[in-house]
């Protein structure tokens, strides 16, 4: 008898307990088909992997609703249109965003909305067979799982490129260049006092040469005064020397023009007096040598001595 009573009350136990879960099930599903929803259709322009069919649906990182459909646009298979559900106590307005985030560590991805402000109007909620079009954001996420073939492919051929430049001869060659710079700096250390004797040599080179253009510019400064006092005045005296000048030869040439007739006669009788000219010179020749033989022998040339001849010309 004691073991019949043992497994009638675990077969109670059981049936009460499979009941009981039944009953949870159906009141779970009433109270999810009691509650109401708004349907709407997502658009996304890129791919949407780790998003499938049940996967939530957040607002403000809130569970609001769940993913119903996932198909390719007929039209640009490229885009991806998501049908989801979401309560119909959720404010989704028309400058609401939608986009994808990440569920977990899986891979597993989530519809997010995000934004809605309150002066925006409500987005009219659609039924299951006509529900209300949003186009998506692309998220950054996303992006980056896009274009992360890309990015590998470049940072690939960044290394390909690091492993050339730090090849075996550009590593020697760096080398040589470090030891050169090291030498070059330990003999700029050795030179300190003589570079530092060269640079205070250039300051004092740098402030002469200031007190020398300090004194040329007081030079230039004095001779540009110089110029417009007294350059002035002397530029309007040989202004009026000139014009006097001009005018002296202006009567001078008019001058010429009046006594032109005389001018010819007088150089007609100038030409006439040079054989009386001549003449007179060789005359003078002779008196001149007749009066050197009286010094030298006056009683000679008085008493007999011989004529005098003439002097060829």
């Amino acid at each position: 008898m004691e073991p019949k009573a043992h497994h009638l009350i675990i077969g109670l136990f059981t049936l009460i307990a499979v009941v009981a879960a039944l009953l949870f099930a159906l009141w779970l599903a009433k109270s999810s088909a009691d509650r109401e929803w708004a349907y709407y259709e997502i658009v996304f322009d890129h791919a949407v992997g780790g998003l499938s069919k049940g996967n939530p649906v957040l607002y403000s990182g809130v569970a609001v609703g769940d993913v119903l459909e996932l198909n390719l646009d007929p039209d640009n298979p490229s885009h991806v249109r998501v049908l989801v559900r979401v309560e119909q106590s959720v404010p989704v307005r028309k400058n609401t965003r939608a986009g994808m985030v990440l569920a977990n560590i899986t891979g597993s991805m989530s519809v997010q909305f995000s934004g809605g402000s309150k002066d925006s109007p409500v987005l009219k909620k659609g039924s299951r067979d006509h529900p209300a079009l949003i186009t998506a954001e692309p998220s950054p996420f996303n992006s980056l799982l896009t274009n992360g073939e890309v990015l590998l492919t470049k940072a690939d051929t960044l290394l390909t490129r690091a492993n050339k430049v730090l090849s075996e001869e550009n590593t020697e060659n760096l080398t040589i260049i470090l030891r050169n710079a090291r030498e070059a700096s330990d003999s700029l250390l050795g030179g300190r006092d003589q570079l530092i004797a060269l640079l205070e040599r250039m300051d004092d080179a740098s402030k002469r040469t200031a007190e020398a253009a300090s004194k040329v510019s007081a030079v230039s400064d004095s001779a540009n005064a110089l110029i417009q006092n007294e350059g002035k005045t002397v530029l309007i005296t040989m202004n009026a020397a000139m014009t006097r000048v001009q005018e002296t030869v202006k009567r001078i040439d008019q001058l010429t023009r009046d006594n032109e007739g005389a001018l010819d006669s007088g150089l007609q009788g100038m030409g006439e007096l040079a054989p009386a000219l001549r003449e007179l010179r060789n005359t003078l020749r002779n008196l001149n040598q007749f009066t050197r033989r009286l010094e030298e022998d006056p009683t000679g040339t008085l008493w007999g001595g011989p004529t005098i001849k003439e002097v060829p010309q």
